[in-house]
């Protein structure tokens, strides 16, 4: 803030405290006539017929008023209020947050520590860190993934068994702490739109989908020019490159032909933000974990 507005909100917040200080106390008693009864006095103002008698308020919310203000001004001596001025205490909710986070890690360092140690795929088996995890998972993913880790469109769902990247412990570790960037180019200029059409159909028939017979075979020619060297010449994908399965008919941007088409032309560049930077190692450990057991409650089914 600079000095400027700093001093116009010192000067116009002191000057409205004086103002209210003044009209209170300006205001405490209101002058009457000679001839009126000291037990009845009014104010001599009459609306309507009706006079205004001069009860001044009970001292006791008199008081209350004045200690209110006595209440402000210490306040904003103590405390930040008065421009950037930051107060005698020198206090901060920047502070006070570090403080929390400081106490809240010395209590469950320990135990976090712990989990750090565990293997992922026992630790996925352990009830109580689980619960641990599904709060972190509810904290940093499921806006993306959802509450259940069921994904939405255009974000993988982490309860089935198909892992773009791999399922792997490691492999969900280093997606969560690195993150994923989707590298899938748009073909529109290579293949033409009938030459999208056709690997459209190719791709329906190894998803096991109705399609056009006609057009996947011409697609599969495509397919295995353009398309092979990434997810396999069966479209069974390639977790090292982060390139999808195409047989088993899950779909992380739908389905459909004309989504597929969608896809075909223009390519998608989904990212997976990295939480290295926004969560410590330890809490992606167990965050891992916890991502790794939704996957082990879908093999159970």
């Amino acid at each position: 803030m600079s000095t400027f507005w700093s001093l116009w909100i010192i000067i116009l917040t002191v000057i409205n405290v004086a103002l209210i200080l003044w009209v209170l106390l300006a205001n405490r008693k209101v002058a009457v006539r000679d001839d009126e009864d000291p037990e009845n006095r009014k104010t001599g103002h009459v609306y309507d017929g009706i006079e205004e008698y001069d009860n001044p308020l009970p001292r006791w919310w008199f008081n209350l008023f004045i200690a209110t203000l006595i209440f402000s001004a210490v306040y904003l001596l103590l405390y930040p209020g008065l421009g950037a001025f930051q107060g005698l205490l020198n206090w901060s909710s920047t502070k006070e947050l570090r403080g929390h986070q400081q106490q809240a890690e010395a209590r469950f360092s320990e135990r976090f520590g712990v989990y750090a140690e565990t293997p992922i795929a026992e630790l996925a088996e352990d009830p109580q860190a689980m619960r641990i995890g599904m709060r972190l998972f509810a904290n940093n993913c499921a806006v993306c993934h959802g509450s259940d880790g069921g994904g939405n469109w255009g974000y993988p769902n982490l309860t089935n068994n198909d892992w773009i990247w791999g399922g792997e412990p490691e492999q969900i570790l280093v997606s969560i702490r690195d993150g994923r960037q989707a590298n899938m180019p748009g073909w529109s200029n290579v293949l033409g739109e009938s030459g999208i059409a056709d690997v459209t159909e190719h791709v329906l028939r190894i998803a096991g989908r109705e399609h056009n017979t006609e057009r996947a075979e011409r697609g599969a020619q495509a397919f295995a020019r353009n398309c092979a060297a990434c997810h396999g010449a069966e479209g069974k994908g390639n977790p090292v490159l982060g390139a999808p399965d195409l047989t088993n008919d899950i779909w992380l941007y739908g389905g459909e032909p004309q989504e597929i088409r969608q896809t075909l032309r223009e390519g998608r560049f989904g990212v997976m933000p990295a939480q290295k930077d926004m969560l410590r190692e330890d809490r992606i450990h167990l965050l891992a974990a916890y991502v790794y057991s939704l996957s082990l409650d879908y093999d159970e089914e």
